[in-house]
């Protein structure tokens, strides 16, 4: 199994060989893949991979239960994650021989990964309806869209969440331009968004992350659009730490603001964003050290007091009364649970 680790990224596209559990459980905590469709994309192969596995392990069965724990246990804001993984258990567990076993994981893999793919394009279609309505009031002018981390196909299997409907904005010829938060402490936005964008040949900015509000009072921000890790029945969003100030700023100054999502990355068991999505903590080398090239080699320096304690966050929940809406795979909705489960009514309960 192949993987791009994006931690080499912009200056080098570097594909990383994985064949166990444990290298899958690796790549997904240490980021060399990240995001929350890749993330429960490469746990549905981790899975596939446990299965391998377990033909050689007394316990079948035991040795499923044991990866699973292990590969949730790696990101734990992401719901993708659990989901994915808990589909294939479920599947998994249709099999009556080892073979069989094996057969169904490998085929729901590649159907988390396939839906992953289609649900992304079909969110760039809604979003673009969205981009449209906007293009019409600006008369020809860029249409100035603000993302924040990223949400791209690096993200996804391809197209993204928050940056799909900017695609097909610009493949559909609109002139769209994009405000690219930078998004500390690991710059996934002026290292990952920023190169998905300019080799696709969209026009964008990269901004420090402080600079969104100032853009917003003075006009240059038609519409923000950022992806979501876990996003309640409610409408409550977590993602990556900053988005929350940015959902303020856009409510001060009367900006639209949407999250972008697959249903995958719904959770149907959270009701309150703020008291029950778990948050990430990452280390501190994070914060206190900043990572590029020199002279054709990745260096890494230290930017902060070696004494200071740092506390690292890695994401933050944005009340749904910030939000104006989720674009959805099967459309847009507003942030509460009646339009939600309106739209995904095999969750009504």
């Amino acid at each position: 199994m192949q993987l791009i680790d994006q931690r080499f990224l912009p200056d080098r596209f570097v594909i990383e060989e994985v064949s166990t559990v444990e290298q899958i459980a690796t790549a997904i905590r240490e980021m060399h893949v990240r995001g929350a469709g890749l993330i429960g994309a490469t746990a549905g192969y981790g899975m596939y991979l446990a299965a391998m596995e377990a033909t050689a392990r007394r316990s079948f069965d035991q040795h499923l239960t044991s990866a699973a724990a292990q590969l949730k246990a790696t990101r734990p804001t992401a719901v993708n994650l659990s989901w994915a993984v808990e589909r294939q258990l479920k599947n998994i567990a249709e099999g009556k021989t080892a073979e069989e076993k094996i057969a169904l994981a490998l085929r729901t893999a590649r159907l988390i990964a396939e839906e992953d793919e289609e649900h992304c394009r079909m969110i760039g279609q809604h979003g673009l309806n969205l981009i449209q309505q906007i293009a019409r009031k600006k008369a020809g002018k860029p249409i100035n869209v603000l993302t924040h981390c990223n949400a791209g196909w690096l993200a996804f299997v391809d197209y993204g969440s928050a940056t799909a409907p900017i695609y097909a904005a610009h493949d559909s010829g609109l002139p769209v331009h994009v405000w690219v938060s930078e998004t500390r402490p690991r710059n996934q936005g002026s290292k990952l968004t920023a190169w998905e964008l300019g080799e696709h040949g969209v026009p964008h900015t990269v901004i420090a992350d402080s600079a969104g509000g100032h853009l917003m009072q003075h006009g240059e921000v038609d519409l923000v659009i950022v992806g979501t890790d876990r996003t309640t029945y409610t409408g409550d969003v977590a993602n990556k730490i900053g988005t929350y100030l940015k959902a303020l700023a856009a409510k001060a100054n009367n900006v639209p603001f949407y999250v972008a999502l697959p249903s995958a990355s719904i959770d149907w068991d959270m009701r309150d964003g703020l008291k029950e999505i778990p948050i990430e903590e990452r280390g501190a080398e994070e914060i206190k050290h900043a990572d590029g090239w020199l002279d054709g080699q990745q260096v890494e320096v230290r930017i902060a007091p070696e004494g200071s304690p740092t506390a690292n966050y890695g994401f933050d929940v944005t009340p749904r009364h910030l939000v104006s809406g989720l674009i959805t795979e099967r459309g847009i909705c507003e942030p509460n649970e009646t339009s939600i489960r309106a739209l995904f009514p095999e969750h009504a309960t």
